[in-house]
């Protein structure tokens, strides 16, 4: 079924309204998945936050075109599925995940902070910690410091006889 130009406009327009907000984009092309196992995509997409759309290529080109992704028109060739995301990796992520399991998923390529990216490139964003995990592992970081310094602390305590016995109980009388 084609598109109409109206229809073809508001698709280039909220493909474009994606892009802007996105961090990351990652493209795979997707000829012979099943019908099943492209909505098993779309749905572990939508659940991580990343924009998963299959696009005419023309219709993306001109979408990206004038932002960070416009470098990667370049690898818009075949039947694409298109991955626009605000994290950074998460784009890329979804797709390599879903790759590993399903070989009929080929990654192509995508663009991060303005660079075009080849699929192991795409591989190698994905293998970044999320911006969550690399939080908490910051965090885990500073914290260990302190723990260790409270550790010997405690143990400096004890040695000089800070940890007194509690008092015995007077017998009954």
């Amino acid at each position: 079924m084609s598109l109409n130009r109206n229809e073809k406009a508001a698709v280039i327009t909220d493909v474009g309204r994606q892009a802007a907000r996105a961090q990351t984009l990652a493209l795979a092309e997707y000829r012979g998945l099943t019908v099943e196992n492209l909505n098993k995509l779309r749905v572990d997409a939508r659940s991580k936050g990343v924009y998963l759309h299959v696009l005419k290529n023309t219709l993306a080109r001109r979408a990206v075109a004038g932002t960070p992704f416009e470098v990667a028109q370049g690898a818009m060739v075949g039947p694409l599925i298109y991955g626009f995301s605000e994290d950074a990796v998460a784009a890329a992520k979804v797709i390599a995940d879903f790759a590993k399991t399903n070989d009929k998923l080929v990654i192509k390529g995508g663009a991060y902070a303005g660079k075009v990216l080849n699929a192991d490139g795409v591989k190698a964003l994905a293998s970044i910690p999320s911006r969550e995990v690399l939080i908490a592992q910051v965090a885990g970081l500073l914290k260990s410091p302190i723990q260790r310094m409270a550790g010997v602390l405690a143990a400096v305590a004890e040695k000089k006889g800070g940890g007194a016995e509690a008092p015995a109980e007077a017998p009954a009388a």
